[in-house]
């Protein structure tokens, strides 16, 4: 009866390990705007790893070398502020990212874009918003 048990429990785990897998899985992730461009992928982290975040990886570049402006990732948490993740002149820049709730164990909810900062006088003209939900 305890080798059952054992058996039973063995395959739970092992077949529950394989769920969290699947759900760690990687999706591809392109946006771009004047100016700025960001390429690849993102993923939702297991929950009670880094609060179940939302995993932003690839390459984010100024495309438009004589505009004279900087370039950033931007990403909206459920309920915080919007937190910036800056590019380079001229440059393309590698993301690893995580952005999560604190307050949570596994966050729930993301906004995310790619802009292009034009300075304080003008506007800065940003990608599409993208809402990913888990």
């Amino acid at each position: 009866m305890r080798k059952l048990a054992t058996a039973v429990v063995a395959a739970g785990l092992f077949f529950g390990g394989m769920g969290v897998a699947v759900a760690d899985s990687w999706h591809g992730l392109t946006m771009a705007t004047t100016g700025a461009e960001f390429k690849g992928s993102y993923t939702w982290e297991p929950p009670l790893k880094k609060h179940g975040g939302f995993r932003v990886k690839g390459r984010m570049a100024d495309v438009d070398h004589g505009d004279g402006h900087n370039i950033y990732l931007r990403a909206k948490v459920e309920g915080y502020d919007w937190v910036r993740v800056k590019g380079v002149q001229r440059k393309t820049v590698e993301i690893n990212e995580v952005f999560f709730d604190g307050a949570v164990l596994q966050t729930k909810y993301v906004e995310i874009q790619v802009c292009r900062d034009r300075g304080s006088l003008r506007p800065d003209n940003c990608s599409p918003l993208r809402k990913f939900r888990r």
